[in-house]
């Protein structure tokens, strides 16, 4: 390769992660950042109760989050409901 191609594709290289950049960080018109933040957690919300951190080839350890983190939702979701009736309901 010659000085004029290595400079072309460091310029080419240059461009498309400026590229990537804005379409990374932009935002599509209509919408706004707290809106791509809600959806981002969300994602990751259901990713954490669908057991995706765990080993997908053990489908016993996948279940077994899954189960447990269901399970200690119902629990703190109960518990709420308990210290609001018992301490600001009455």
């Amino acid at each position: 390769m010659n000085r004029r191609d290595e400079i072309e594709a460091e310029r080419r290289r240059e461009a498309e992660a400026a590229l990537a950049g804005v379409t990374r960080d932009g935002e599509v018109i209509g919408t706004s950042g707290a809106a791509r933040v809600l959806r981002e957690t969300a994602e990751k919300v259901g990713g954490h109760f669908a057991g995706s951190d765990a080993a997908a080839d053990d489908a016993v350890e996948v279940w077994g989050r899954r189960i447990g983190r269901a399970l200690a939702l119902v629990v703190a979701i109960g518990l709420l409901v308990h210290l609001v009736t018992t301490y600001v309901l009455r």
